[in-house]
Formats: structure tokens, C-alpha cells, sequence
């Protein structure tokens, strides 16, 4: 198998690294996988190809350069090195500063190594990606998007904390959103699928999956989200606890002496989900424990739509008109019992389901799932990947041209 032009989009995290080798027109990867345990013992990366068969390597060496070393490797064993015309790399901050995908220079990696305070779980790791993979391939052009960049629009009312303006003014402190590759995408998948007008016309999208957000879309553009300075706030997600009374964390620290860190740690790692139920942090597990009556996955449950509902009936506060619900991410593509529960809060909204068509739209269905009465609400399965892949191939072609 031949290729005129691949795109190797990379999203590396602190111990893993995932991919996917695209095409330039097309969204289908030939080849995506994931490096595990980097920094650990037993490292491995698995690869799947367009047939959807696995194979898995073991890595000699627990890094991210030794996963990208076999990664490459493998490209060439395939023939398809010389292809890839183009990397997309995925980086979580862009702060102020990046309002749209850039092409990787020095200048640009040293400003999204400063931004680390803001992003200190993600945007290290994103670097060792994009350091590593520089050093193995630098005659290809690199491109960072931003999860931060898509919410760049939203109006001061909506990004500004309650505090001192001063910690704004000089260290940043405000409300920047995330996923922003996937609202994008759905955002545009919407206008085609549903026949919006491009200049009238306003969508609620809802994440969902270990980490979620509500993003309201007015025209195109993102005029509000759940997600705040950090990927913290908002929803309840699979073990961070979304929105929480800084009081509640003030107290817990005085009764218990924790540190600062290290409730930082359980809010991030040990709350939502799995802090609630005590079970798991995989929506899929709490929903059978539910249906077996289990008291505190079904808490858990109702918390997380709770939450969903009421930033979801928020966010539209931020819309001159409502054209569509849309449901996306691993829980809101899949979980029926989510979208039903959901639904029911918001009838107050004239939202309608139907629960046939619900149940039918899973595993990678798109779909409109509400009643013909009912204001439109739709599953659409989200795609970053091929986003990150076209906005790499568009900012390389410019640059060529210029």
C-alpha cells in the first residue's frame, strides 16, 4: 500500500504516547496506537492497522524517544516514512498566547515550555513528544494545536474569575477551556450534517468521557465552556471532581493537614467517578454495578448528570437561539443511559427523546436521537485526530506557498 501524503499525528501524555498516521484527504488512519508505561517497567507500544488487527512491541527502553524510534522504524519497514509529509502534535495550554495551530519553531517551543505553569501535568509532556520527535525526523514539518486555542472567542464576561483582576493581569489566571479540537470539529461536522445557517445559528455540545465539557457554540464560534484555567472545573468527569466550593478545600485541608499538592492530587486523580463510587472511574462499569443496585455507582451516576444537565441548561444562557444538543466523546457516543437520564433534567427545555432511536445510536452511529417536536439532539462521534491532521497539512501548504 502506497501513499502520496501522510500526516503522523502525535498526543503524548506523561507516561504514554498515542498516534495515528492519516492520510492527507482522508480521516481514515492507515495506522494508530499507543505507547504504554513510558518511564515504567514494561513498556510496550501496540499498533493497529486500517483492518483493525493488533500487534504489540516491547519497548528496550521506557521513553518516549524509544517509542518514537520504533514507531518510525515501523513506518519504514512499511515504506511509508517517506510519506509523511507532515507531524500534528496535540498540546493541552496555548494560553494567551496561541489562538490557532502554529508551525514549530524554536521560538514557539520555548513559549509553550513557559506556559508549563499553567498546563504543569500536560503541556511537559506534550514537549517531550515534540522535542523528541524534532530531533528523530527535523527535515518534517511540526505543527502544535492548541486544546486551549478554539475558545480564544470566548468574551471576557465568560473567561474572567471573581478575583483580584491583578491575577489576571499579571500571572494569567483565567478561564482558557479544553477539547477544543473536538468542539471544532463537531462544530463543523453540525453546520454540514444539520444544515445550519453559518451566521445564525447557536449548538450545546457535551464531551463526555474520562474527561468532559460542555462547550456553548454561537455561529461557529465558542462563546462559553465548563472547563476553566485547567482542565479542573466544570463537569464530573472519571477521577477529577469538576466544580467545587474552594471553602470545601480549604476545610479539608484543616482537618486533615494535607498540603496544598496533595489535595491538588485527589482532586485531579481520586474524585469524580471513582471517588464517588469507590468502584471505578469507567462510566461502563458504574452503569452495570447500577443496574445490579449498587447504591454508590448509582450516586455516582446521578452526580455526573446532575452536573451535566445544569451546566448544560447554563451554557445556553450564552446562546441567542438553540439549533441542536449534541452528544460526543466515549460516554456521550455510546452511553444511551447517560443521554436518556440527561434528557429527562432538561425538559424544561423542550427536549425530547426518542428512546428508540437513543438506544440504536452507539458504537460510532451519527444520528438524531430526539422526537420531531423537541429541539434537534444529535450524537455526532468526534474526530481530533483528523482535525489535528487538516489543520497540519493546511499551515504546512500556507507556508510553503508564502
Amino acid at each position: 500500500m502506497s501513499f502520496g501524503s501522510l500526516v503522523l499525528v502525535i498526543n503524548c501524555g506523561s507516561s504514554s504516547l498515542k498516534f495515528s498516521l492519516i492520510p492527507s484527504d482522508s480521516g481514515a488512519p492507515v495506522l494508530s496506537g499507543l505507547a504504554e508505561r513510558l518511564g515504567l517497567d514494561n513498556a510496550s507500544m501496540t499498533l493497529k492497522n486500517s483492518h483493525g488487527q493488533k500487534t504489540t512491541v516491547a519497548l528496550s527502553e521506557a521513553s518516549h524517544v524509544c517509542a518514537l524510534k520504533v514507531l518510525f522504524r515501523e513506518l519504514a519497514e512499511r515504506q511509508w516514512l517517506p510519506a509523511v509529509q507532515a507531524i500534528g502534535h496535540r498540546v493541552a495550554h496555548g494560553g494567551n498566547e496561541f489562538k490557532q495551530s502554529v508551525r514549530l519553531t524554536p521560538e514557539v517551543i520555548e513559549k509553550i515550555r513557559a506556559l508549563s505553569a499553567l498546563a504543569p501535568l500536560h503541556n511537559p509532556a506534550n514537549l517531550t513528544g515534540i522535542e523528541a520527535a524534532i530531533a528523530l525526523l527535523p527535515q518534517v514539518p511540526q505543527v502544535a494545536v492548541f486544546d486551549t486555542a478554539f475558545h480564544q472567542t470566548l468574551p471576557a464576561a465568560a473567561y474572567t474569575y471573581a478575583i483580584p483582576l491583578e491575577y489576571q493581569q499579571r500571572y494569567q489566571v483565567r478561564r482558557y477551556g479544553f477539547h477544543g479540537t473536538s468542539h471544532r470539529y463537531i462544530a463543523g461536522e453540525a453546520l454540514t450534517m444539520l444544515d445550519l445557517d453559518p451566521a445564525d445559528h447557536g449548538i450545546l455540545i457535551a464531551h463526555l468521557g474520562n474527561g468532559s465539557s460542555v462547550c456553548a457554540v454561537q455561529n461557529g464560534r465558542s462563546v462559553d465552556t465548563s472547563m476553566g484555567m485547567t482542565p479542573l472545573e466544570g463537569l464530573v468527569m472519571g477521577t477529577r471532581c469538576g466544580d467545587l466550593d474552594f471553602g470545601a478545600a480549604a476545610h479539608i485541608a484543616t482537618c486533615t493537614g494535607q498540603s496544598i499538592d496533595a489535595l491538588y492530587k485527589m482532586v485531579n486523580n481520586q474524585s469524580g467517578l471513582l471517588g464517588l463510587s469507590g468502584l471505578s472511574s469507567d462510566c461502563r462499569t458504574l452503569q452495570e454495578a447500577r443496574g445490579q443496585g449498587d447504591a454508590r455507582a448509582t450516586l455516582a451516576i446521578d452526580v455526573m448528570v446532575h452536573r451535566l444537565a445544569r451546566h448544560l441548561g447554563a451554557h445556553l444562557t450564552s446562546l441567542k437561539r438553540l439549533d441542536a444538543l449534541i452528544f460526543t466523546g466515549g460516554i456521550g457516543e455510546n452511553s444511551a443511559l447517560i443521554r436518556e437520564l440527561t434528557l429527562a433534567r432538561l425538559g424544561v427545555l423542550g427536549l425530547k427523546l426518542d428512546a428508540q432511536k437513543n438506544h440504536h445510536t452507539c458504537g460510532g452511529r451519527t444520528g438524531i436521537i430526539s422526537l420531531p417536536d423537541s429541539p434537534r439532539v444529535v450524537v455526532i462521534p468526534t474526530n481530533e485526530e483528523k482535525m489535528i491532521a487538516l489543520d497540519a497539512v493546511a499551515i504546512c501548504a500556507a507556508q510553503t506557498v508564502n
